[in-house]
């Protein structure tokens, strides 16, 4: 599945960065958050490691460490000491003190040997699928600067798709690593709600967010998800089937279409009527189920704030979080209800199947104009399903005819299953 992510410059790859020096590689590193455009630095770059000290982190890596020398960016809802965390807004440093402590997930990462070199901008708090942020600017894609890099992960995934870093990491509630990884041609990993590595990033729906992280390169990411989840080889072929993207969506993109299904049947078969009936029957009310957990779960974060800070916030993030609040209850008891025939139905799946392939996005990289709520829903066809099941996701590039790119997603049952390290190994 190669992509211009799998061509691009070379001294992307882990190998590369590693096998330079600590000092060359911090210098490096700032050469090329220099070299950004403007826009593009300004909507993507939040906060950039002081290039001695990055020196010393790289340096701190040990020489068998799996990730030594790798340099990464951290999404800005994961806690840095010493670093304010504005979750892209322009507030929360003034409600929220600056982080004595490090986020759970970079310290793994400092374990593995890698070294935060800058933190990334995203949607403003999180809720949006494609890219935007009014205060820092609409994040271009780095290849396609007059469309979106979607979101809203958006700077981790601008800057692994501009050959910045090599490891970026991100969140995913309803597809914020997913969808931006599809469209800027990139790996992705989302691991599973409630773990140690997102229970203190700052929160969009508790419930329903997820860590992740975006790589460049198949091997890239093979490396980083042995690292992090311990995950193996499999014992056996693993055993998984796909959906195409014409029997989740009306009047899809018949490029997308094509070529995500084209990719998927290299993957594995189609899914047999049985399992495909079952699970569209428990996805049709997942969009307005994920809305109704999700957005409320939000409404209860920022409650608080919404009165006094309303100038401050997007106004569109602003009354899509103040209109949860006036859901009557029995919409979220119907939302917690489809959720729960969601994940029944993807338990009995797994009893057959190792993995689900679906396609990530129904389209290519937006332009702003072509960023609307009908598209945020269509995304949302494909991602919610799996989001509300709290299962992981491997989203792996899919190029397009076009010179763009879409995306597979890969659901499995746990992020260290085997099925995982099987796809990547085919991918690589």
């Amino acid at each position: 599945m190669d992509t211009f992510a799998d061509k691009r410059r070379a001294g992307s790859s882990f190998a590369y960065w590693q096998s330079l020096s600590p000092a060359a590689a911090s210098r490096e590193l700032h050469r090329r958050v220099d070299a950004l455009p403007d826009r593009l630095r300004r909507a993507a770059v939040a906060w950039v490691r002081p290039q001695a000290e990055l020196e010393g982190a790289l340096a701190a890596g040990g020489s068998r460490a799996p990730l030594r020398g790798v340099p990464f960016a951290v999404k800005d809802l994961f806690d840095l000491a010493g670093v304010p965390t504005y979750a892209g807004s322009t507030f929360l440093p003034d409600v929220r003190p600056t982080p004595a402590r490090t986020a759970r997930l970079v310290e793994r990462l400092v374990e593995l040997g890698a070294a935060p070199a800058a933190k990334s901008h995203l949607v403003e708090f999180a809720s949006g699928l494609t890219g935007e942020n009014p205060h820092y600017g609409d994040c271009p894609h780095p290849h396609f600067p007059d469309r979106l890099t979607g979101g809203s992960s958006s700077g981790s995934a601008a800057l692994v798709a501009a050959g910045v870093v090599p490891l970026a990491l991100g969140t995913d509630t309803g597809g914020s690593v997913r969808v931006p990884a599809s469209w800027c041609g990139a790996y992705g990993f989302r691991l599973a709600p409630g773990d140690e590595f997102i229970r203190d990033a700052f929160p969009l729906a508790p419930t329903l967010d997820s860590a992740g992280w975006f790589a460049a390169d198949a091997a890239d990411m093979l490396a980083t998800w042995r690292a992090v989840t311990g995950g193996g080889g499999p014992a056996r072929p693993p055993r998984g089937c796909f959906l195409s993207l014409d029997e989740l969506l009306e009047d899809a993109d018949p490029e997308v279409a094509h070529a995500c299904s084209a990719a998927a049947q290299r993957l594995g078969p189609a899914a047999d009527e049985s399992a495909k009936a079952a699970l569209l029957d428990s996805w049709r009310d997942a969009v307005d189920a994920y809305l109704g957990i999700g957005m409320t779960e939000a409404f209860a974060v920022h409650r608080a704030w919404l009165g006094p800070f309303k100038d401050r916030y997007d106004p569109v993030i602003w009354q899509r979080f103040i209109e949860a609040g006036t859901w009557p209850p029995q919409r979220i008891v119907r939302s917690r209800a489809a959720r729960e025939h969601v994940r029944l139905v993807f338990h009995h799946f797994f009893q057959d199947y190792d993995f689900l392939v679906l396609p990530a996005v129904p389209s290519p990289a937006p332009r702003k104009a072509e960023a609307t709520p009908e598209l945020r829903r269509r995304v949302l066809a494909l991602t919610a399903p799996a989001s509300l099941a709290g299962l992981p996701v491997l989203t792996l590039p899919v190029p397009l005819p076009s010179g763009l790119t879409a995306g597979l997603q890969v659901i499995a049952k746990v992020p260290s299953s085997p099925a995982f390290s099987a796809l990547l190994g085919e991918a690589g």
